[in-house]
């Protein structure tokens, strides 16, 4: 009998159960591993008692693929998968992909357009009485009224237009359970109001909830949805945000604060779960995302960068909620148990690998602090930097018996590593795979202070350290860059600005990061409006497939076919004056190569 979680009604009666208290509906392909949201609920909720079954990728052409399951006795939960729908199906030109690493065989058209809202429609035409949740990180991104890079417009809450009952955002352990419970005890979805985490429709504003612009504020004028991002970013803190409240004509989207982070002796439940880490075996192709992490290990989740174009704060919050080592350290004996484990841990990190264990050491350990970001425009003075637990759980995972090599994949912040001297060590002595990766993303001043990045000054001091210390331990390494073109506030002159300091700094890269407008950032706020929502300051925006193209193809001058192309656009867009700062780049720089980014941001 299969480990896993029941994906039909014979998988379901093999356990023993008519039927099932929730049912999960997901657009990724069934992989039984903590790195997945869908599963990892699931097996949540079935450790506290609830039968839980799991649709994978179901037809959404018609109803029957919905009621493999049946009709579930609490609700059926649905996600479009571990990326929003549209980022997974379109290029930042707009043009449809030819893959999908969730899906068996890579192969594209595994889920729908805006799948979330296609999976409520059909679920609601074969069970119209059973509640429908929303959650995943494309319902949270657009729990909101939010701009839609693909129809450039702003659209509804996600709620409104997939009829659901329920949205839950954020990582969504806490509320998930106490819905179920709630459920499970008598209570009607309709009269669950006060759930963190969660956003319902309602007629009634909330005693003290903050009004944001209504729709029709926000589609007769831009400036109202700027506001509408700085006051919801504001309200993030799940300690001290408030009640936020958003009126579609007669109707309102009531958003409640976001739901508390998980202590470490919670987190560690969470991955000490009976997962089989392996895909379900209906699957008889790979599934790339699986191939990807399968021998990695999450220490962490949340992020303080708050950097503009990044929904990780938005989703995961800036808290950073860390395992204990000894967490960590039985997931990597059973990462080594696995007959395809050949001695290397590709990754031990989270969302940025050098925060695992910081914390905030105000006096109200940050529980009334309405900052986006605890880096920008400077490191707070209340941010506990502390490197020993980082380096003490390097030095302890790679001297497991069975683990001859830890690899840190994740991103790291290469401004905390100043502050972090006993990590930045081992780190470069013990963990760098031949390339380590930092995101820079850009280097000019005016360029990274949009982006709420550290300027090239910072990045500049970390690679002469980097590279002094690889020399000293006599590893011969490299830095991968990432870089992103066509970002609000980038230009032509900071684009040529930054291809002249990669020159200078000896590096090459062959990838850069075309910027994609993601619902619910900062950033995409400012491509839409035009304005910072922060500080109501006008920011340049790179509009048209046109300049973004050319603003990523000035960082590829060393290809002979990207060199004639951008030359002939500058002389063709009466830009010539730069073609002649640009002759500098005749002789490319010692090549550091950077390897493609494998998820957008």
């Amino acid at each position: 009998m299969s480990h896993h979680l029941p994906t039909t009604l014979e998988e379901a009666r093999r356990r023993g159960w008519d039927t099932l208290d929730i049912i999960l509906v997901s657009g990724d392909a069934y992989i039984d591993h903590p790195a997945f949201g869908v599963p990892l609920l699931g097996r949540w909720l079935e450790v506290h008692g609830f039968r839980v079954g799991i649709i994978p990728q179901p037809d959404w052409r018609s109803k029957e693929a919905f009621m493999a399951l049946g009709r579930p006795r609490l609700f059926f939960g649905v996600s479009a998968g571990a990326m929003d729908s549209m980022v997974a199906h379109y290029t930042p030109q707009k043009k449809l992909r030819h893959d999908d690493a969730y899906t068996p065989g890579n192969r594209h058209g595994g889920r729908p357009n805006r799948a979330s809202i296609i999976y409520t429609s059909r679920l609601k035409e074969a069970y119209k009485d059973v509640p429908v949740v929303l959650g995943g990180i494309e319902a949270s991104l657009r729990r909101l009224a939010h701009y839609d890079f693909w129809e450039d417009k702003l659209r509804r809450s996600i709620l409104l237009d997939a009829k659901a009952d329920l949205l839950i955002y954020g990582m969504a352990e806490r509320p998930l359970l106490e819905l179920a419970r709630r459920l499970e005890r008598g209570e009607s979805v309709g009269d669950i109001r006060d759930l963190r985490g969660s956003c319902y429709a309602g007629r009634h504003i909330a005693e003290g909830a903050v009004p944001l612009p209504s729709w029709e504020q926000l589609t007769a004028e831009k400036s109202a949805f700027a506001e509408a991002h700085r006051l919801m970013e504001q309200e993030q803190n799940p300690y001290c945000g408030r009640v936020l409240v958003q009126s579609y004509a007669d109707r309102l989207v009531v958003c409640n604060p976001p739901a508390r982070p998980l202590h470490p002796k919670e987190l560690d439940a969470v991955y000490a779960l009976p997962f089989s880490r392996e895909p379900h075996p209906r699957y008889k192709e790979q599934i790339p995302a699986f191939e990807q992490i399968k021998r990695s290990i999450t220490t962490h989740r949340g992020c303080f960068g708050g950097c503009s174009f990044c929904a990780i704060t938005m989703h995961q919050g800036k808290f950073i909620q860390s395992r204990s080592p000894a967490s960590v350290q039985q997931e990597a004996g059973q990462l080594s148990a696995k007959g395809w484990f050949k001695g290397q841990i590709s990754d031990l990190g989270g969302p940025t690998a050098n925060m695992y264990g910081l914390s905030c050491n105000a006096p109200d350990s940050g529980h009334d602090c309405r900052r986006p970001s605890c880096l920008h425009p400077a490191i707070c003075r209340n941010l506990q930097c502390s490197d020993v637990p980082a380096a003490e759980l390097l030095r302890k995972i790679r001297s497991m018996s069975g683990v001859r090599q830890v690899v840190v994949s994740s991103g790291i912040r290469h401004d905390l590593l100043e502050r972090q001297p006993a990590y930045f060590k081992e780190l470069v002595a013990h963990h760098v795979g031949g390339l380590l990766k930092v995101a820079p993303e850009h280097l000019a001043q005016r360029v990274t202070a949009v982006m709420r990045k550290p300027d090239g000054v910072v990045f500049e001091r970390f690679l002469v350290r980097f590279r002094e210390e690889s020399g000293r331990v006599g590893k011969r390494q490299g830095v991968v860059p990432y870089l992103m073109a066509g970002h609000p506030g980038s230009t032509l002159e900071s684009m040529v600005e930054l291809a002249l300091a990669l020159r200078r700094l000896r590096l090459q890269v062959e990838q850069v990061q075309e910027f994609t407008p993601t619902p619910g950032t900062a950033a995409s706020c400012m491509y839409y409006t035009g304005v910072d929502p922060v500080s109501g300051r006008s920011v340049y925006v790179p509009r048209g497939d046109r300049e973004r193209r050319l603003q990523k193809g000035l960082l590829l001058l060393h290809l002979p076919e990207e060199r004639a192309r951008v030359c002939k656009a500058l002389q063709e867009m009466g830009r010539a004056d730069l073609l002649g700062r640009l002759a500098l780049l005749e002789v490319p720089g010692a090549p550091v190569k950077q390897h493609r980014k494998k998820t957008p941001h």
